[in-house]
């Protein structure tokens, strides 16, 4: 008997494509690449958005903090750029290169700045009383720029690297944002299957803060707690989707408790009580301290992630593996990917290929001396 559509279909609720590289000799890697291998998972998007984030592609001003800003009105880029000018010393502004695509819309106007916090005496003196890095000051900064000035978003705000997105298929987007034209050491990419939050352009994939970017596939359940949690130590969740918690926690986690990536791994997905209380007792004691210590910034519910800064990517499960994630190294290549296909690709004979198992972070970084 043959069966009616409804009762074949099955849902894909696994959606969301993910997958980036990194070189750790620091070779510059331009972005064709990384849109082939996005592209080849068309299908796990429905053109409610792409993104990209590119680590080493502003060499010429790898000292100072590129912030990538959209804009969705005129008045939205007066305002910014006249807090920008009383904050920040600004070297270089200008529009980021785009081309026209069929598909996208009435886009928003995006724009980069590279830039310092002013060296005023003031400054100087709130520095060291709170004992604050420029880093801490960057981040207050975007934080009032996303919820204080309506109609405009950092998308990045990272040294020597960007991160572009938008509404669309991510080889939409590659192509309004030209992204063949530029070079970079690591790649992450995502093609987005929105499921419970809004697709518009700042929703999309990567999130970022200072040189973090992350890209995910699955849900936070946890958001809530994470979100409230992030707030106690100055985090504003503004851009309306699960994700975004995710970059702040690993900003607080490893640059403001200078955690290591393996330990803020472990918090973000700790095992199970229950598992842990069969560990070595030293095991058991990092395991037991880490999960009372961090157990707001336990992420819950299904996911797979891929988390980038400058020297450094890392792939992430959650704790049961409810959504999919490969690995593979080729010299001095190491692909992470939502589908091996992905990576066969862009390396059709891979050195090594493997799924790393729930809860444990593959961590690849460039080599030492590289810059």
């Amino acid at each position: 008997m043959n069966k009616k559509p409804t009762h074949i279909y099955q849902k894909d609720i696994s959606n969301c494509g993910l997958t980036g590289f990194i070189a750790k000799d620091g070779a510059l890697i331009g972005g064709e690449v990384i849109i082939r291998s996005i592209t080849l998972m068309h299908d796990r998007g429905n053109g409610l958005g792409g993104g990209f984030a590119a680590y080493g592609i502003y060499p010429e001003y790898k000292d100072l903090f590129a912030f990538h800003l959209m804009y969705e009105n005129d008045h939205a880029l007066e305002l910014t750029e006249e807090y920008l000018a009383a904050y920040f010393e600004v070297e270089q502004q200008e529009e980021i290169p785009t081309r026209r695509v069929a598909a996208i819309k009435n886009p928003p106007v995006f724009k980069r700045y590279f830039a310092k916090p002013l060296a005023t005496d003031s400054y100087k003196e709130a520095i060291e009383f709170q004992k604050m890095t420029d880093e801490d000051v960057v981040v207050g900064h975007v934080m009032r720029i996303n919820n204080e000035i309506e109609g405009a978003f950092v998308v990045s705000s990272g040294r020597n690297m960007g991160a572009f997105k938008g509404v669309g298929y991510p080889e939409e987007i590659a192509e309004f944002f030209r992204l063949d034209e530029y070079k970079g050491y690591t790649w992450t990419a995502h093609n987005r299957f929105p499921t419970n939050t809004p697709g518009w352009w700042g929703g999309a994939h990567p999130f970022t803060l200072l040189d973090w970017s992350i890209v995910h596939n699955g849900e936070i359940s946890s958001y809530g707690i994470n979100k409230r949690y992030l707030e106690m130590y100055g985090y504003l969740c503004t851009m309306l989707t699960d994700t975004e918690v995710v970059a702040y926690m690993l900003d607080l986690l490893i640059r403001k408790h200078q955690l290591s990536p393996e330990l803020a791994s472990l918090a973000l997905a700790s095992p199970f009580w229950d598992n842990i209380d069969q560990l070595p007792q030293d095991e058991k004691e990092l395991f037991t301290a880490i999960r009372q210590v961090y157990g707001c910034a336990l992420l819950n519910g299904p996911f797979a992630i891929l988390f980038a800064s400058n020297g450094r990517l890392i792939g992430l499960n959650d704790r049961v593996k409810l959504r999919p994630l490969m690995c593979a190294t080729k010299g001095e290549m190491v692909y992470m990917a939502s589908e091996e296909a992905a990576i066969r690709e862009i390396c059709p004979a891979p050195d090594k290929v493997w799924a790393p198992r729930g809860g444990e972070p593959v961590v690849a970084q460039l080599n030492a001396g590289v810059a």
